[in-house]
C-alpha cells in the first residue's frame, strides 16, 4: 500500500489516491472473520453484522462494495450492515472479503500514526454506541441506520490517517503547538483542503446510500434523527478528552432535550465517573 507523504493539489486528486488503493481493516477483523469463516454452518448474520460494525474500515469497505456491485433490478438502498449481509449471502461475503489488509501491517512504520486512528476508530465505536442508545430511547425508526451513520461520520479522518499518516500527524502537532488552533485551519494549512471536503468528496465517490448520506448532514440538523448522530459525534469527541472538557455541558444540554431524560439519569446512563456528577448536577439546597 502506498502512504501519502506531501500534499495534492485539490480535494479529487486526494479522494483518487485514497480510492485507488485498497482499504485495509483492523487486524481483530480479519481475525474474527477468520474464525468465523472456518466455521461457516453455524454462523448467523447477526454475528458476522457485530464484526463488521466493530470496525468502521469494514463497514465502509462493505457498504461500498456494495454500492459498486449493485443491481440493476434493487431499487432500494441497503442502509444497514444486517441488510448488506443479507443481500449479499454468507459465501459470497466470505469470498469477496478474503486475504484483506490489515491497518496494523500498512502503519507499522508510523506507529504514532497507528495510535492516532486507532483512537479515532475507538471514539466512532463510542459515537455508534451512544447513537443507538439514544435512538432507542427516541423510539427510532431504523436504530440500525443511526449506528451506522455514526459510524461513519469520522471517516475522513480514518482515511487520512491511513493514507496520509505523516500529514495528519502534522495537524496533530500543530494543534497541540496552540490549542486554540481549529482543526478546519490545521488541515487547510498542511493538505490544502479540509477533511469535510474530502469527506464530501469521498462520499459522492463512494456513492453511500443517500439516507446514511443525510443522516451525517449537519446542515439537517433540525431533524432528530441527524441531530441523535451527530450528538453522539460531537459527546464522543468531547468526553474524549476527559469528563473536564468545556463542550460538555452544552453537550448535556443538548442530549437532555433530545432524548427527554433528565441529568441524573443521563449521567448514569452515559456512565460518568462519580467526581463528575458534582460538576454536572445541580447543588442540593443545604
Amino acid at each position: 500500500m502506498v502512504l501519502l507523504a506531501k500534499p495534492l493539489e485539490s480535494v479529487d486528486a486526494y479522494v483518487e489516491f485514497f480510492t485507488s488503493q485498497p482499504l485495509p481493516v483492523l487486524k481483530r477483523t480479519v481475525r474474527e472473520l477468520d474464525a468465523l469463516r472456518a466455521d461457516m454452518d453455524t454462523v448467523s448474520g447477526k454475528r458476522l453484522a457485530a464484526i463488521v460494525l466493530g470496525d468502521p474500515l469494514m463497514t465502509m469497505k462493505l457498504l461500498t462494495y456494495l454500492q459498486a456491485h449493485r443491481r440493476q433490478a434493487q431499487n432500494h438502498d441497503i442502509t444497514t450492515i444486517d441488510r448488506a449481509i443479507m443481500m449479499m449471502g454468507l459465501e459470497p461475503f466470505f469470498r469477496v472479503f478474503s486475504d484483506m489488509p490489515t491497518l496494523e501491517d500498512a502503519l507499522a512504520a508510523h506507529p504514532r500514526a497507528l495510535i492516532g486512528v486507532l483512537k479515532v476508530i475507538g471514539r466512532a465505536r463510542k459515537a455508534a454506541h451512544y447513537a443507538r442508545d439514544w435512538a432507542v430511547v427516541r423510539h427510532d425508526l431504523d436504530v440500525d441506520e443511526i449506528t451506522v451513520a455514526a459510524l461513519l461520520v469520522e471517516a475522513s479522518e480514518i482515511v487520512c490517517w491511513t493514507f496520509a499518516p505523516a500529514l495528519t500527524e502534522r495537524v496533530y502537532a500543530m494543534q497541540r503547538a496552540d490549542r486554540s488552533l481549529r482543526s478546519v485551519v490545521a488541515q487547510r494549512e498542511v493538505f490544502g483542503v479540509t477533511a469535510q471536503e474530502i469527506q464530501q468528496s469521498l462520499i459522492r465517490t463512494w456513492q453511500l446510500p443517500a439516507l446514511l448520506v443525510a443522516l451525517m448532514d449537519a446542515g439537517q440538523v433540525d431533524n432528530p434523527r441527524v441531530r441523535n448522530v451527530l450528538l453522539a459525534t460531537d459527546f464522543a469527541r468531547h468526553v474524549s478528552h476527559g469528563w473536564d472538557d468545556a463542550a460538555l455541558p452544552d453537550d448535556l444540554a443538548a442530549i437532555e432535550q433530545l432524548i427527554h431524560l433528565n441529568r441524573e439519569p443521563l449521567l448514569h446512563r452515559l456512565g460518568a465517573p462519580e467526581e463528575a456528577l458534582a460538576r454536572f448536577l445541580p447543588a442540593e439546597p443545604g
